[in-house]
């Protein structure tokens, strides 16, 4: 939307993307050098300026100029890059508090899969819905397909799905509706008798999960300052961490009853955290993002007191946020799916969509399958079990630790290190596997088990929680939720292949791969390399308007860390 001398009303998220249609958006340059000039040198433009005393009324405002405001989001620019960790923790802390919960509902998309990873290895699941092979009970190749494909075909429709809703009625609205969704889920699972109903629950529930997977970063993303921004939005791994491994801790300890508690326990503890977050949701702020984008400013206003310290003045933080969502449709960034294909936002969609699935490629459902490839190396059940808690301990301390590495390095450093040491791990693994009659050499099958633990280890150091940062921080605020959307959808179709090839490599009746799939997931985490190092940028310290600036100049990648803006 063109700015000029003339006084006009703010404009509502969608009369703006109206307006840009038809209008002339000015130059992002003249955008960006209204920070820096007097106000009878700015255009003038209306804001709304909340009045302590007229807090209660949404409608109080007074006409400010678009100087002032650049001058305000200055200081705020300015204020966050001079915040340490510990300011930022101390002013920020209900922000912090309200990231983390909303990092429960992410949990839950961690925990359901890996129960249902781990079932597949548990006795009585096995004896109850298997058949005999060799003297034992297993279940079928294709009938674990169906079981581990239903969430993310599920999470596919419903990332996409989540992009409507949460840009309509907001992030806390949202969440509150999936949270009453995945308490009819887990009844379908609890009481099925049956691998078709199975199935089918799990379907519906990878749904629902599919929106808890774009709501959690979305919102982490628009609380936090820049100083809190990478560990709140690694916050996202630590709780996906924390689901994998209560699944598993829960398994490990009903794996050995032979009655049908031993599978439907773990269904009936995925109704505690609805319960949790229906508690909390409704004393949660909403995103001040959204509602600025929504033109609802008094309530952005009300929701940043509760986020930021009493003794903080949140309103340069207000108009930072009105100022780059005004940059931001001067760019013409859009606020629709086809919006973050454009030439503004392509770069920043391909690059959220790859860190993200570089997840996949890189092994990690070998972490949803890790009981199940323990036993099949040769460990006895009762020691992959035990050996799969030990596996997401070690994941958990290694995300503990990623927050030390966000606050002194770069992201780009962190994920391609990380990367490098994941494909030497991998072909290690792979390697060892090619030595002949494995059953005679037990201290083999340790060590290839062990160097899966330490590949979670560096996995959840790097690559794990820094995806998350990198997801959350590249994409343009007013595409930010469809962004994210689309990138989980993406990385849940390429799931759906290795949820379908996955069991057909590891199981005994299949190809039996056993450890050579560190050769599978090693070859296709090495293209993941090449590509990172190329397209993936330095992203820390950079506020959202400064990167909306850098790719709207289209600066290198390896040019992000040291490109300096003019203040």
């Amino acid at each position: 939307m063109a700015l000029d001398d003339e006084t006009v009303p703010l404009l509502s998220a969608d009369e703006q993307d109206e307006q840009d249609q038809h209008g002339q958006p000015g130059p992002l340059a003249a955008s960006i050098s209204s920070t820096t000039t007097t106000d009878t040198e700015q255009p003038k433009a209306v804001m709304m300026k909340l009045d302590s005393t007229h807090m209660n009324d949404p409608k109080a405002a007074v006409e400010v100029s678009a100087g002032e405001i650049g001058e305000q989001a200055r200081l705020a620019t300015n204020t966050e890059h001079s915040l340490s960790f510990a300011d930022a923790i101390s002013l920020y802390r209900h922000a912090a508090f309200w990231a983390i919960f909303f990092c429960l509902g992410q949990m839950m998309t961690a925990f359901d899969p890996q129960v249902m990873g781990n079932l597949i290895a548990m006795p009585a699941f096995q004896h109850d819905f298997g058949y005999l092979f060799n003297g034992e009970y297993i279940i079928s190749a294709p009938w674990q397909t169906g079981l581990m494909m239903g969430g993310p075909i599920g999470q596919v429709v419903g990332s996409l799905s989540a992009g409507y809703p949460l840009e309509r009625w907001g992030r806390k609205k949202t969440l509150g509706v999936c949270v009453l969704g995945t308490i009819g889920c887990v009844f379908i699972q609890f009481f099925s008798q049956a691998l078709p109903v199975l199935i089918v629950g799990e379907l519906l529930a990878g749904l629902v999960l599919g929106f808890y997977a774009v709501i959690t970063p979305a919102y982490a993303s628009e609380v936090c300052p820049v100083a809190l921004r990478g560990i709140l939005t690694a916050n996202i791994n630590l709780f996906i961490v924390i689901g994998q491994l209560l699944a598993n801790g829960v398994c490990a300890g009903t794996q050995s009853l032979n009655s049908r508690l031993a599978y439907k326990i773990p269904f009936a503890l995925q109704w505690l955290w609805p319960a949790v977050i229906l508690l909390g949701l409704p004393f949660a702020p909403e995103s001040p993002w959204w509602l600025v984008r929504q033109g609802k400013l008094a309530q952005a206003n009300k929701a940043l007191r509760k986020l930021i310290s009493a003794k903080a003045d949140v309103e340069p933080t207000l108009a930072m946020v009105v100022k780059t969502n005004r940059i931001e449709v001067e760019m013409e960034a859009g606020s629709t799916y086809r919006d973050i294909f454009n030439k503004i936002n392509r770069r920043r969609t391909e690059i959220a969509t790859g860190v993200y699935t570089v997840q996949v490629f890189s092994g990690i459902y070998l972490i949803g399958y890790g009981t199940y490839f323990f036993e099949q190396a040769g460990l006895p059940s009762d020691k992959a079990f035990d050996m799969a808690v030990g596996f997401l301990a070690v994941g958990l301390f290694g995300t503990c630790l990623s927050w030390v590495l966000l606050i002194y390095l770069g992201r780009r450093i962190i994920y391609n290190v990380g990367l490098c040491i994941l494909i030497a791990l991998l072909l290690i693994i792979g390697l060892l596997d090619c030595v002949p009659h494995l059953i005679d050499y037990p201290g083999v099958i340790w060590t290839q088990s062990s160097l899966l633990i330490i590949w979670n280890f560096f996995y959840n150091l790097t690559i794990g929680p820094v995806g998350f940062t990198i997801l959350c921080e590249i994409s343009a605020t007013r595409v930010r939720g469809k962004t994210i959307a689309f990138a989980t959808a993406v990385q849940a179709f390429v799931g759906i292949g290795m949820t379908i090839a996955v069991p057909y490599m590891i199981n005994p009746d299949q190809a039996n791969l056993r450890g050579k799939m560190g050769f599978f997931f090693g070859g296709l985490t090495l293209v993941c390399l090449f590509w990172a190092y190329f397209r993936i940028p330095e992203t820390k310290g950079r506020t959202y308007e400064e990167l909306d600036i850098m790719f709207e100049r289209n600066i290198p990648t390896k040019e992000f860390r040291t490109y300096r803006l003019e203040t």
